[in-house]
């Protein structure tokens, strides 16, 4: 189970050094089925259902090869995401997850705060960097932004407000 509020970022804070770099593609969309290479040498397959502040999630490591082989075979119209993720700790412990997009996504900023409750995630106060919240809106899901078109879409939601 994910417990997790996400929200899009107008203006960066002040960065860390450090950040990993991730390419993410979806195989599927409904269940979401993603692949993820994070660095050089770690790969995942994840399973998610549902949508909204609480979801079901599912993950196993794969290997270098496994994960080529299912990144030729992405959902039809949609691309590699590609992006650093940047770990910011926040008051409580939390972490915030910044994620600053390359590729098709170029100019796409957005964070994500994991929660161990429900009742944690509905009390947070997001700090001032953090823009809109986009927890319960499935228009900003990764597997729409997947598409080769994803940052036209954000930019039609966006100016459609």
């Amino acid at each position: 189970m994910e417990i997790e509020r996400q929200f899009l970022v107008d203006r960066l804070p002040q960065l860390p050094e450090e950040y990993e770099l991730l390419r993410q593609g979806y195989v599927a969309l409904l269940p979401e089925i993603r692949i993820r290479q994070i660095g050089d040498s770690h790969f995942r397959l994840t399973v998610k259902r549902g949508a909204g502040l609480v979801r079901e999630e599912w993950e196993t490591e794969v290997s270098r090869q496994e994960f080529e082989s299912l990144s030729e075979r992405l959902c039809p119209g949609t691309c590699m995401i590609e992006k650093r993720r940047y770990k910011i700790p926040l008051a409580d412990g939390l972490v915030a997850e910044l994620h600053v997009h390359a590729g098709h996504l170029t100019g796409f900023n957005y964070v994500e705060v994991e929660f161990s409750d429900v009742e944690g995630a509905k009390k947070f106060v997001p700090p001032t960097w953090f823009g809109r919240e986009v927890t319960d809106d499935v228009r900003f899901s990764y597997g729409t932004l997947a598409q080769a078109r994803g940052m036209d879409i954000v930019r039609e939601i966006l100016q459609s407000e």
